[in-house]
Order: structure tokens, then C-alpha cells, then sequence
């Protein structure tokens, strides 16, 4: 049988210096040390803001369908947009609460109507005993739409829900609509607004995230949307931030006004028309 042969190193070749690596320039950037990170959620950090004068906001009931919802009366919001625009972060900034509205690093879990009751006295309520009992107020998180991980079946259920619910509540004075100010206007928020002037309903159009964008970029990504809604003078653009609390007390400032009961007095032309019987 043939033996293998075994080479032996030279003693006598000097072996070469392993390679060093170059040293920094003065500017260079540092990077971040590799490894396993787990996955920020945008509403982690979300935290309360000592100024902010929030909504008294608790929760009341979930629905699978609007025959599961609670009595169709009142004034009630109606907060839509896509499944990564920060519907419930914006929920829980509005109640300056953190956790109020369940939130998850998977776009797509809010697959129920969830009608949160607002606890404020109204602003224009007559004082003394013989006050008439106010009627409820809720704000109402929607399913959100795109990337929820199920089923087509699953996802077309949720949005006849959603289409039900806006047909047919007849409390919805007013719609917010979140958009991801990074990518707004997807074909879903076209459908959203074209529906809400259909039905002569005012919107509040929050530009989330705008954290995420320097003061010249969210200055144009306003500008944008400003020029996109001059058609629809019912449409309100606004940068905002669930993270930070950007635009937090303007729009807490429509809120109530479309919050206030019908017959009472209203200002601006942000208040809600009175809903058609």
C-alpha cells in the first residue's frame, strides 16, 4: 500500500505578519458593534407628556361586527390608515397613556372595531342637576389594512367590516387617517379620503412619524399633502409624531371640537356638522 506523503513546514521561511487593519481617519464613523438586536416597536418608548391636557380615554368593548358594537348614538371618531401607520400609538399619545390601545411589533393586529369611551365632561355642559344625561363620546380604532399576516379571506372580512362600520354608524362625525409621512397617500388612504368626501365627512389627516425625517423633509411632506387636499376643504393636514408628541395638542384641539355634542356651541371649521337622523 502506497504511503502519503507528509510535508513538513520550512523552518527556515520566515512566516509573513498577519495584516493589521488600517487605522481611522479622523472622520470616520463610527458602526455599531454586530450581534443579535431585537426589534424596536415604534410605541415602545412612547411615553406621557407632562404638558400635554390628554382625552379621558378608557376602554369599552371590542367588535367583530358592527351587530356586536355598542348603541349607535352620540359622537363618535373613527381612526384609520394602514397597519404600519401608528393607528393605536397615536391612540395611546392622544390619551397621553401608554398601553391604552394594544399595540405589537407585527403590523396588522388591531382586527377589531374597538370603541374607546371618552370620559370628558362636555366643554358647554349646563351645570346643576337637571343637566340631560350627555351622550356617550368614543374615538374607534379600525382594523388596519396591508400587512396583516393572514389569510385573503381573513383581511376582505376585515374590511367589509370596516365598510359596514362607515355605511352604516350613524354617531361617526369625523374620520382620522393615519398615513406614514415616509409614504403616504397608498391606494387605500385615495379610497379613504374619496369616501370621506363622498360622504361629506371632515378628516384629520395625521402625517406620522415624522420623527423620522428632518425639518426641511417634513416641511415638504406637509407642503405635498397640503397641495394633494386643496380640493377638499374638509381634509386637515397635520405633522405628527406618536413617538414625540408632534402636533399632539392640535390635534387634540379638533378632537374635541368634533367631540362636541350636537345643539351646543361650536367654533372654527373644525367642528362636526350635526349628525342626519
Amino acid at each position: 500500500m502506497r504511503k502519503r506523503a507528509v510535508v513538513y513546514p520550512r523552518q527556515d521561511v520566515e512566516r509573513e505578519a498577519p495584516l493589521t487593519r488600517r487605522p481611522p481617519t479622523p472622520n470616520a464613523r463610527k458602526r455599531p458593534k454586530r450581534g443579535h438586536r431585537d426589534p424596536v416597536r415604534y410605541d415602545a418608548v412612547v411615553e406621557p407628556l407632562p404638558d400635554l391636557r390628554p382625552l379621558e380615554v378608557q376602554f369599552e368593548r371590542s367588535a367583530e361586527r358592527i351587530d356586536q358594537a355598542p348603541a349607535d348614538g352620540g359622537r363618535e371618531i373613527a381612526f384609520a390608515g394602514r397597519s404600519n401607520a401608528g393607528k393605536s400609538s397615536a391612540l395611546n399619545r392622544l390619551a397621553n397613556r401608554r398601553g391604552l390601545a394594544r399595540t405589537s411589533r407585527t403590523p396588522g393586529r388591531t382586527q377589531l372595531l374597538n370603541f374607546f369611551l371618552v370620559d370628558e365632561a362636555p366643554m358647554h355642559a349646563a351645570p346643576g342637576p337637571a343637566a340631560a344625561p350627555a351622550q356617550p363620546r368614543r374615538l374607534v380604532d379600525l382594523p388596519g389594512y396591508g400587512f396583516a399576516r393572514a389569510g385573503h379571506a381573513t383581511r376582505d372580512a376585515w374590511q367589509e367590516h370596516v365598510e359596514d362600520y362607515l355605511a352604516r354608524r350613524e354617531a361617526l362625525v369625523g374620520l382620522v387617517l393615519l398615513m406614514d409621512v415616509r409614504h403616504p397617500f397608498q391606494p387605500f388612504d385615495e379610497h379613504m379620503l374619496t369616501w370621506a368626501e363622498t360622504s361629506d365627512m371632515p378628516v384629520l389627516l395625521l402625517l406620522n412619524k415624522v420623527d423620522k425625517l428632518s425639518r426641511g423633509a417634513a416641511a415638504q411632506a406637509l407642503q405635498a399633502a397640503e397641495g394633494r387636499c386643496a380640493a377638499l376643504p374638509k381634509v386637515t393636514p397635520l405633522l405628527f409624531s406618536a413617538l414625540r408628541g408632534t402636533g399632539a395638542e392640535v390635534a387634540l384641539e379638533i378632537l374635541r371640537g368634533w367631540l362636541e355634542p350636537a345643539g351646543e356651541e361650536e367654533s372654527g371649521t373644525d367642528a362636526a356638522p350635526s349628525v342626519p337622523e
